[in-house]
């Protein structure tokens, strides 16, 4: 069997940290009979610290509250949590240009791997540029 690569260990790593996130949010998303009474939850990520900068959360607020969420917490600067009446649902066939059921904030996955890819061909671009200049001399 091969060695492990670096993007093998990459990819389990971040497995391991997305299974101790989930792990986290059902320790600190324990609910009883009565707080789900009438009540659905949800989790919005981020895959960067969008939560970070206050008014990116703020934007996040304003924005799913038009659906009726509220937010109940902030877990990190990768995810908040929001609660919302059932009874809300009935609204979402007017809502124009949302998603009640975003899950998602910031930066989407495919764009910010475009962009980590771009950055790591532009190093070796110029890696490959400084080693040839080097080597004329």
């Amino acid at each position: 069997m091969a060695p492990a690569t670096g993007a093998h260990a990459a990819a389990a790593a971040a497995a391991a940290r997305a299974a101790r996130l989930r792990e986290e949010e059902e320790r600190l998303t324990t609910y009883n009979k009565d707080d789900l009474a009438g009540w659905e939850f949800k989790i919005v990520r981020a895959y960067t610290g969008y939560f970070k900068k206050p008014e990116n959360l703020r934007r996040i607020c304003e924005e799913e509250a038009k659906a009726g969420w509220e937010l109940v917490e902030k877990f990190d600067e990768y995810r908040v949590r929001f609660k919302r009446p059932v009874e809300k649902r009935r609204d979402d066939q007017f809502l124009q240009g949302i998603d009640p059921y975003r899950t998602q904030a910031g930066i989407a996955g495919g764009k910010l791997a475009v962009r980590i890819i771009a950055a790591v061909l532009v190093a070796v671009g110029l890696g490959l540029a400084i080693a040839l200049l080097a080597s004329q001399r």
